[in-house]
């Protein structure tokens, strides 16, 4: 938004030297002779760029003095409003962070402009040495040329420091001593049913709903009854702030006879209410809990307080950790284990959700075909015309009507 016209700096006659000055931000910017054409000009220039930036336009002498922890304070200022959605801060931000405080760790009292190629293989080096994997690490360095992809645009930094940057290729598979990671892979029916022995109905519910429809751990997360259009035989669930929003494509989710009951319950509740709360789950969690405690509380302690600490909706980190405690409990690991031990045994015993989705995918791949798992996923390998649109939507209905 533009700056109202009275706090605009003014133009006016620097006496000494008989030319134009403007003050910016406590910087003098000479403009020429005073009530040439030209002065006004430059004069009208400089209030452009303020009205849009406003701060004061940088010199050719300050660019190259920036220091890459000033140019991350500019880029946080920017990436803590950019990166939310529906309210909250999104995962890019999180993942922003992290690259950030690398940055300004390894190379913050360094100019800017004097950060090129070498220098991003080092933080890259610094990520294959602490173990994380070759996608994580490339997406990382892509954040990074994001980063001065910004300030070129900003003009905080010349075009030429971006341009070096994206030089740099990712790593390849088997190219590099990166750590690979295993594909997702998906979960056995069995395990998963071992595991929802062990949780809250509500969350056993959440698990449910993903298998039978095939929805994103955060769209799960995020159901509201003012979602849900129920006016057909199959439930069309229109999901607010999806992956793909910001290209412009639309989310539904298809829900059949069978999700359709078990989600009904969680409907009866207000609009804008999300349908999974953890205070239900933790209530639930504690009823049974008393039930099967052999001797009675001395006394009853009021809990209102500590409910006041649970959230009213789940996002993916706690849906993940109350699948990750039940697992706990369905395959408790050796007491001796520890340390490297017990976290091997976790990580063979602990399923995430999003490997739902995967054996949802594999079954109806199976039944149905590759396309109809591409549609129920809400996958989009390339861009769809309006012409096809509805036949995707009515194969969605036919698969969701037999499995969901």
């Amino acid at each position: 938004m533009a700056r109202p016209k009275a706090t605009m700096p003014s133009y006016r006659l620097h006496r000494s030297t008989k030319r134009a000055v403007v003050t910016i931000d406590g910087k003098d910017f000479y403009l020429g002779k005073y009530n040439s054409p030209e002065s006004k000009a430059e004069y009208a220039r400089l209030m452009a760029e303020y009205a849009v930036t406003g701060k004061a336009p940088r010199t050719d002498d300050e660019s190259d003095a920036i220091t890459v922890t000033e140019l991350l304070a500019s880029y946080w200022r920017h990436a803590r409003t950019y990166y939310v959605k529906n309210g909250r801060p999104t995962s890019e931000q999180a993942a922003m962070k992290f690259v950030l405080r690398t940055l300004r760790r390894l190379f913050g009292d360094q100019p800017a402009t004097e950060f090129g190629p070498i220098a991003l293989k080092v933080v890259r080096q610094e990520w294959i040495d602490a173990g994380h994997s070759r996608g994580t690490i490339n997406r990382n360095v892509q954040r990074i040329t994001r980063v001065f992809k910004w300030a070129a645009s900003e003009e905080l930094l010349p075009v030429s420091v971006h341009q070096a940057l994206a030089t740099v290729d990712g790593l390849r598979k088997g190219r590099s001593a990166a750590r690979e990671t295993e594909r997702i892979a998906p979960i056995d029916l069995k395990i998963v049913e071992a595991t929802m022995q062990e949780l809250t109905p509500v969350v056993a519910d959440m698990v449910r709903l993903q298998m039978l429809t095939g929805m994103r751990p955060v769209e799960v997360c995020s159901i509201r009854p003012c979602d849900v259009d129920r006016s057909g035989d199959v439930w069309e669930y229109h999901v607010d702030g999806h992956k793909t929003e910001h290209h412009e494509r639309d989310r539904v989710v298809y829900i059949g006879p069978e999700a359709q009951a078990l989600l009904a319950p969680y409907l009866l509740r207000d609009a804008q209410t999300h349908c999974f709360s953890p205070r239900e789950a933790d209530r639930q969690f504690r009823q049974e809990k008393r039930a099967k405690r052999q001797r009675p509380l001395r006394y009853e302690y009021r809990r209102s307080r500590q409910d006041n600490r649970i959230r009213h909706f789940y996002d993916t980190s706690s849906y993940r950790r109350a699948i990750h405690r039940a697992c706990d409990r369905a395959f408790p690991p050796a007491e001796e284990l520890t340390g490297d031990a017990l976290k091997a045994w976790q990580s063979d015993h602990r399923w995430s959700p999003n490997r739902i989705r995967h054996t949802t995918a594999t079954e109806v791949r199976r039944r149905f075909g590759l396309e109809a798992a591409q549609v129920i996923l809400g996958h989009s390998v390339a861009d769809v015309t309006q012409i096809y649109a509805e036949r995707d939507a009515e194969k969605a209905r036919e698969v969701a009507r037999a499995i969901g």
